[in-house]
């Protein structure tokens, strides 16, 4: 299994590494702002090739940044090369002309680094925050999709005559879809966009135990066999991943982690296989411990070779801010190499992220 995950991609290119955070940090909003802007830093020092955030509303043990775009416009300044993406923008809840403006204004400000993911959302009661009824998140979405990619394309807003500046163009073809469902894959591989797969996705009481690549292949099948002739396929998989250099240390941050995080998993539908801590790993779809476990675990996973992006996240470990850096400098190092991953000579730094040696400074689990 091993020499499959670590070929090349459906286009003959080695695979895209990407840093994703849902900021979730323990601490307050200013805090978790500043530790992810400090890990995606990080990430790009390390080699990372697009970092990613999700939007989320109201719950800050769900997400913990409603805006996206105005986080993602701080970094700007701060990041050269590693491209910047959003997570999902929940587009039934934003005004689509709006998310075409600030798209086009924030992909001005980072030289054309802005990715956009957009998705129908997930949690009913943010819609009805909004005045929406979530059972119509669907169709809203696609009538919102519609609207942006119109206005990005340079068309006539609203039956007027105003067209939108900056015009956005470039931003078409970096446009990802993320669903859980075939019906999803079949839509984006129509327009032409990216498919983004989750981490995780709840299980059918009937097949608890399904590996994630049973429910996943499917999406990817109806992808391909939507997508136009001669159009590149974009294919990310999200994976949730710690890597320490202790196992003992991992599983330990792990226990605690996913145990946090249970009830949020089981009120979403998750069916929880069991209590003991691998039963919680399983459930999760989460692969955690040293560099060597954690590519033994990733090698198991069959949607991972039929990829063109492997993004990582903590989630749901979340371990100190300190661990997660360390977490992406062995991700870097030892784990996304042994997946298909190669990092661009352009992206070496001349610090000691080419020798070897760790990039934080006496990184300690706290007491």
């Amino acid at each position: 299994m091993m020499d499959a995950i670590a070929g090349q991609d459906v286009q003959g290119k080695a695979k895209r590494l990407g840093f994703f955070t849902r900021l979730l940090d323990r601490t307050s909003a200013s805090e978790r702002y500043r530790y992810a802007a400090e890990q995606i830093v990080h990430a790009e020092r390390c080699g990372f090739d697009s970092a990613w955030v999700a939007q989320h509303h109201f719950d800050e043990d769900e997400g913990g940044l409603p805006a996206p775009l105005v986080f993602l416009a701080t970094l700007a300044p701060q990041t050269r090369r590693i491209r910047l993406g959003t997570g999902v923008i929940t587009l039934p809840l934003e005004h689509p002309v709006r998310v075409a403006e600030d798209v086009a204004v924030l992909d001005t400000l980072l030289n054309g680094r802005l990715e956009i993911g957009v998705g129908t959302g997930g949690t009913p009661s943010s819609f009805a925050a909004f005045g929406h009824d979530s059972a119509r998140r669907g169709a809203i979405f696609a009538d919102h999709l519609s609207t942006l990619l119109g206005a990005l394309k340079g068309e006539p807003i609203g039956g007027t005559a105003n067209r939108l500046y900056p015009e956005g163009r470039g931003l078409v073809d970096r446009i990802w879809q993320a669903t859980f469902s075939a019906d999803g894959g079949h839509w984006a591989g129509l327009g032409g966009h990216g498919l983004m797969l989750s981490r995780t996705q709840p299980r059918t009481k009937e097949a608890p135990s399904a590996p994630l690549g049973d429910i996943q292949h499917p999406i990817i099948d109806a992808y391909l066999a939507a997508l136009p002739a001669g159009r590149a396929p974009r294919i990310m998989a999200s994976r949730s991943l710690y890597v320490a250099d202790s196992r003992k240390e991992a599983l330990h941050l792990a226990e605690q982690g996913l145990h946090r995080a249970l009830a949020r998993f089981k009120s979403s539908g998750h069916i929880i296989r069991g209590d003991r801590l691998e039963d919680l790993i399983a459930t999760f779809d989460t692969h955690v411990g040293t560099p060597d476990d954690v590519i033994a675990s990733l090698s198991k996973d069959s949607i991972l070779p039929r990829v063109t992006d492997l993004v990582f996240q903590v989630h749901s470990v979340d371990p100190p801010h300190p661990l997660i850096l360390r977490s992406i400098e062995l991700t870097a190092e030892r784990v996304a190499p042994a997946l298909g991953w190669e990092r661009r000579e352009s992206s070496r730094t001349k610090d000691r992220s080419t020798t070897g040696a760790p990039l934080i400074d006496s990184v300690r689990s706290p007491t």
